[in-house]
């Protein structure tokens, strides 16, 4: 049965505050330096998470700069883009070419004559053979299925179609069946044939050379884009027009012969420079990040979380090596970044020299491509530096692992903290227990020899009386 305990009641002794506060005064330094250690691995741990992130931006930005041929843009300009739109590759080569749209691609489209009761009239029954570019296939019409629209149903619904789809047009002449291609070009024509049945079907018949049934819309057959290029005609079986000029994709719109437009392919500067910005910028924010965590404030007498750290030294120790060092195995005249107007400042940042890097480009931008994005490129070895830093086996991940070891061992020593804080407790509370009962046992004595003093004095006065 546990005790109810007192303390102080014969005494006077206030036990439960004094062993209250001898606990205090035994733990505070001990919870004073467990904290100071929870701070500084969180802090730590912040820091991490800070620099990771920066280079991890810094990485991506690098990805548009890894290829040799990454600073090689091209521009394609139309002078009218009415009728067409052009865009280039870095494979494009400048030059102005003078591009006339004849005639556009299209499909094949056929339509029935009208059938004046609409699409429940009975057209016939038999198999329709239909193909598209060569591709066949067939349907069965029977007595179920022998409209308008159960035609076009069966076709549509046919597994393997390859390509044709129908529809039904109602206008005020009756209600016509539309046959559409689903590819545009001269060689993929649409055919219908027909075998068997009732005969009906030979309404739909469309087989060239000799048409019987059906007829091509508005008289367009299925065509080939026409384009002239600088006078000489070039056939495409789409609106896409790729490879007649190298690196050029032309987007027919609209069809317009004897008109020409001049399209000029030249280098895009302002991209290249765009790109060149963006690795400049992607780095200052790292420089900045790495300065801020490192940082000593002498005047407030604050350090960044990280100042002094090895493993912050050599990252940005290695950074500065790569963006400084001359790119190996390249024999043009621009082997660094200096070379082409990208320099350090005395703040530890990149700036880009914008006249200098217009007139290395203008030399040779294969000659700069190569500098950023050849396999011992800046930005490939920036790339590996960084991939090597934030990978499983990296210091990054390294330094994290030791945080958690670090915090999984600070909690058991603060578990037996508890502990010893505890038995402490419990033992003082038995000490001043046990003196406040010897306390009071003293003072219950005292009172009674008084008493008895005061009694014997009594008796002695009045005897002497």
């Amino acid at each position: 049965m546990a005790s109810i305990i007192s303390s102080g009641i014969g005494s006077g002794l206030d036990v439960n505050s004094l062993v209250t506060q001898l606990v205090a005064a035994e733990r505070a330094p001990q919870d004073a330096r467990l904290t100071k250690i929870d701070t500084q691995l969180t802090t730590e741990f912040t820091a991490l998470g800070q620099l990771k992130g920066a280079m991890s931006a810094f990485q991506t930005a690098l990805s548009g700069l890894k290829t040799a041929g990454t600073l090689i843009v091209r521009k394609a300009t139309v002078s009218a883009d009415t009728n067409f739109a052009a865009s280039a590759s870095s494979t494009a080569t400048a030059g102005a070419y003078d591009v006339e749209v004849v005639q556009l691609a299209k499909a094949a489209q056929l339509t029935s004559a009208p059938l004046l009761t609409g699409p429940t009239t009975v057209v016939g029954t038999g198999a329709l053979t239909l193909s598209l570019g060569g591709a066949a296939f067939s349907v069965t019409i029977g007595s179920g299925n022998n409209t308008l629209a159960g035609i076009r149903d069966a076709i549509n619904d046919a597994a393997d179609n390859t390509g044709v789809r129908a529809t039904i047009i109602t206008g005020v002449d009756g209600s016509r069946l539309i046959l559409t291609g689903g590819k545009t070009g001269a060689a993929n024509a649409v055919k219908v044939t027909q075998a068997g049945g009732d005969g009906g079907l030979a309404q739909l018949v469309y087989d060239l050379p000799n048409p019987s049934g059906m007829t091509p819309v508005a008289g367009v057959t299925a065509q080939d884009a026409i384009v002239n290029i600088s006078g000489f005609p070039v056939h495409s079986t789409t609106n896409t027009v790729d490879g007649a000029i190298d690196g050029v994709t032309l987007t027919l719109k609209k069809e317009a012969p004897g008109t020409t437009a001049t399209l000029t392919v030249a280098n895009d500067d302002s991209a290249v420079q765009g790109k060149v910005s963006e690795f400049v910028n992607a780095y200052n924010v790292l420089a900045r990040q790495i300065a801020t965590l490192r940082s000593y404030d002498a005047s407030n007498r604050k350090a960044g979380p990280l100042l002094g750290d090895g493993m912050l030294l050599n990252i940005e120790t290695q950074l500065r090596r790569i963006v400084t060092s001359q790119v190996p195995d390249l024999t043009s005249a621009f082997t660094t970044l200096s070379s082409v107007g990208v320099v350090f400042g005395a703040d530890g940042t990149l700036s880009l020299n914008a006249t200098k890097f217009e007139s290395a480009m203008k030399t040779s931008s294969t000659a700069v491509g190569a500098l950023f994005g050849s396999t011992r490129g800046v930005a490939n070895q920036l790339n590996d530096f960084l991939e090597t830093q934030l990978s499983s086996s990296g210091t990054m991940v390294a330094r994290n692992k030791s945080i958690d070891a670090q915090r999984k061992d600070l909690t058991t020593r603060q578990e037996a903290l508890n502990v010893r804080m505890a038995a402490f407790q419990a033992r003082y509370q038995k000490q001043f227990t046990a003196l406040d009962s010897l306390l009071s046992k003293m003072q219950s004595t005292s009172t009674y020899l008084t008493q008895q003093l005061a009694q014997s004095t009594s008796i002695a006065k009045s005897a002497g009386s």
